[in-house]
């Protein structure tokens, strides 16, 4: 259950009043809506730790919150900004792993890059898009053994496979 603005606005004032209780179930509830923000923002493998770092970012501004003021605008900044911080460092680590792959003669630099744009495009596509292109196109499964192992039909993993590369496609032509 993702509660509402009333409620949350409810459980922060108890929890900057201490209560523990409506704090625990605050973090709950506000975990929850994290995750439904950033699952299509970022890539699944760094979703847990921007989560966190949003989490920790909410106990350390609890005190800021104004009881007279919406609590989920409150959220959804905390949330953009550490977002913004999250891809700023993010880019700026690959930034650097691009610039030690300089050095080296024999680097997969293509690789690499290639690795990185095709990262950017399943982020901006359905999960289940992604998943199935990388199982069929990158991994080598069959319709089949995509099927199986996202648990889509192999119709669904067809046209998600259509669907996920001609998105992905308009995005690259929208970029030139």
């Amino acid at each position: 259950m993702i509660a509402d603005e009333a409620t949350m606005a409810r459980l922060m004032v108890s929890s900057q009043k201490g209560d523990a209780q409506a704090y625990t179930v605050l973090l709950t509830e506000v975990q929850l809506w994290l995750e439904r923000y950033f699952r299509r923002r970022c890539p699944p493998a760094q979703l847990d730790d921007l989560v966190q770092e949003v989490l920790m970012a909410v106990h350390n501004k609890r005190a800021t919150y104004d009881a007279a003021r919406p609590f989920m605008p409150w959220l959804a900044a905390i949330a953009r900004y550490r977002w913004i911080d999250h891809l700023r460092k993010v880019y700026r680590n690959e930034e650097d792993t691009l610039q030690d792959f300089d050095a080296a003669e024999d680097s997969d630099e293509e690789a690499v890059l290639a690795r990185m744009s095709l990262e950017r495009l399943f982020v901006q596509i359905p999960e289940k898009q992604s998943a199935v292109i990388a199982m069929v196109k990158i991994e080598g499964l069959s319709i089949k053994e995509a099927a199986d192992k996202s648990g889509q039909t192999e119709s669904a993993v067809k046209v998600n496979i259509h669907r996920g590369l001609k998105k992905m496609s308009a995005l690259i032509e929208k970029a030139e």
